[in-house]
């Protein structure tokens, strides 16, 4: 799958930037996210990469035959109906594996939001693992792992970090993008593990 994935870039006039954090355990933020396609190039780019990505989606979506075939590329259902259960479902995934690479779009939709949700820096935190900034630039038609930022607990300190970085990244309808910065409406931290 992976020389496929790379055959299929090259095709595409697509390419890819970066290495993969060692040991394989960490939150990939997948930004921007402002089209469909960034879903599928960013599943590309993981099979490019090597590495075996997982991602949140509506538990609704698991039904057959669509279910195995979200599961198979890396899909984990996810019952959005309350906040804390996907931050603390994604410590304890972190908690059960050796190697888990999470993908989360912290705009969390294809429109402009209101600032990131901070989902993913809450999983991070909980986890103790570091967050690689991971992004899609339409511009340069580059797929790519960015630099790893350790959370250091001072979200808004850190989320500048992150604006520094993605204000340098052009995504696919740049009228979509949302300014990086915590949302209004945070996640809450994980509850202390028992």
């Amino acid at each position: 799958m992976r020389g496929f994935a790379r055959w299929l870039f090259r095709l595409t006039g697509w390419k890819t930037e970066g290495a993969v954090h060692q040991p394989p355990r960490f939150v990939l933020i997948a930004a921007p996210h402002t089209s469909n396609w960034d879903a599928v190039i960013l599943i590309v780019a993981a099979y490019s990469f090597g590495v075996r990505i997982s991602w949140y989606v509506k538990h609704t979506a698991f039904f057959w035959p669509l279910g195995p075939i979200v599961r198979y590329f890396g899909g984990v259902p996810i019952d959005r109906r309350t906040r804390q259960n996907a931050v603390q479902q994604g410590v304890e995934m972190f908690a059960q594996r050796e190697h888990f690479i999470l993908a989360v779009p912290p705009e969390g939709t294809r429109g402009r939001g209101d600032g990131w949700k901070t989902g993913f820096y809450h999983i991070a935190c909980g986890a103790q693992v570091p967050i690689v900034l991971g992004f899609i630039d339409y511009a340069r038609k580059v797929a790519g792992l960015g630099p790893t930022l350790v959370p250091t607990g001072n979200i808004e300190s850190d989320f500048r970090v992150l604006a520094d970085f993605y204000n340098t990244i052009t995504p696919r309808f740049p009228q979509h993008r949302g300014e990086v910065r915590p949302s209004p409406t945070r996640e809450p931290p994980p509850s202390p593990a028992s």
